[in-house]
């Protein structure tokens, strides 16, 4: 099977060696741009009359399927997002592998109050910043790409440009460096990065294993209802949801059914 992860990495760290901004001059623009919308905050965690929040993915492609909607319009799909219930939104922002754009994002976060993700393979302090710039409320950390000194440096720096860190884990172990560095927004990642196969049960079994004042969220191969209840009732505070979402016929239909699986 491709080493999906280790392919998509390496680009992204070859785009970085060769970014030749000053990551000093990023940071202060960052620094002064108004209040993020709260990604953490909008998810309600410890709010159990809310229960199980949904972030809703924007995704054109992904490299193991190949086309998803290509043609589709981030400003339409986040209404409908938002119309149906969803308390955030993640957006792909790869352009190689997953046909996104910063433009998407900044086109989906324009046409509804939600928070937004910046979904993407962080492997730089200028990637946070370019996060922040082009208008995400939060950042993804993905543990197995980034070295531990790389991973508590980053969660530093996007607290301190006001973004909040999904940072994400696929094992006990990643989940033990996501927590020594400080992270307090978690997603299991139920995708194998280096085959992207997915494993239903994952973020069941690890479910046990998140601490109080952790804000939990499953990430893939949630495929319905059943799958959202099940979830729900292992813990997990939110699910982040792409494929099911964006090959649904009616986006906005889709992401109430969720919601309706555990009221």
């Amino acid at each position: 099977m491709p080493a999906y992860l280790d392919t998509i990495v390496a680009a992204h760290r070859a785009s970085a060696a060769a970014d030749r901004r000053d990551a000093h001059e990023l940071v202060d623009r960052a620094l002064e741009l108004p209040p993020t919308r709260g990604f953490t905050e909008n998810l309600g965690y410890g709010d159990e009359e809310d229960g199980l929040a949904v972030i809703s993915e924007i995704k054109r492609r992904s490299p193991s399927k190949g086309d998803l909607d290509p043609d589709l319009d981030p400003a339409v799909v986040a209404a409908d997002y938002q119309a149906g219930g969803a308390s955030a939104l993640s957006v792909l922002t790869d352009r190689e592998f997953f046909g996104g754009s910063p433009d998407d994002l900044h086109a989906a976060r324009g046409a509804c109050d939600l928070p937004v993700l910046r979904k993407d393979f962080t492997v730089s302090s200028n990637d946070i910043a370019d996060a922040r710039l082009m208008g995400a409320d939060a950042v993804l950390l993905i543990v197995a790409a980034l070295t531990p000194e790389e991973l508590r440096a980053f969660v530093a720096l996007a607290g301190r440009l006001g973004l909040d860190a999904l940072v994400e884990v696929h094992d006990e172990d990643e989940l033990a460096r996501a927590l020594a560095a400080q992270a307090t927004l978690i997603g299991v990642n139920q995708r194998d990065l280096r085959t992207f196969e997915v494993d239903h049960e994952r973020a069941l079994r690890m479910a046990s294993q998140f601490p109080e004042g952790v804000t939990s969220v499953a990430e893939s191969g949630i495929r319905g209802p059943e799958d959202a209840a099940r979830l729900s009732d292992a813990g997990f505070d939110a699910v982040l949801v792409g494929e099911t979402l964006v090959r649904s016929a009616d986006r906005r239909s889709a992401v109430a059914s969720l919601l309706g699986a555990y009221r």
